[in-house]
């Protein structure tokens, strides 16, 4: 299995568990999480980098992931990748390194993913 399927596989199964508790409290954020990045105002499209750049910010590899699969599935392409990760990584400063560069290699196997 290689990295992208071992996430999605490890992703979906843990939310299936926790929304299983069936937990009314856990069940707004997820659906609160997933209207927010519907279109609106702001396309998916710009509220996936944005939710990306974020995520860096905040060094939450899980959700940087998240958000470079969507990213990639809706387009983006390496330059505009990286320029997202250049704000980011100026915005939340030299300790967001570690995280930009696993952000690059998971983008890596995404674009390899496209080649395949």
């Amino acid at each position: 299995m290689n990295p992208v399927e071992e996430f999605n596989a490890y992703r979906s199964k843990m939310n299936e568990k926790i929304l299983d508790a069936d937990n009314k409290v856990l069940k707004r954020i997820f659906n609160l999480d997933t209207n927010t990045y519907s279109e609106g105002a702001l396309d998916t499209k710009t509220k996936e980098i944005i939710g990306m750049a974020c995520s860096m910010v905040l060094r939450c590899d899980d959700c940087v992931k998240y958000h470079l699969e969507k990213c990639k599935s809706l387009g983006y392409g390496k330059e505009e990748m990286f320029e997202a990760f250049s704000v980011a990584s100026l915005i939340g400063g030299t300790i967001v390194i570690p995280h930009l560069r696993r952000a690059v290699e998971y983008w890596e196997v995404l674009e390899k993913e496209d080649h395949d």
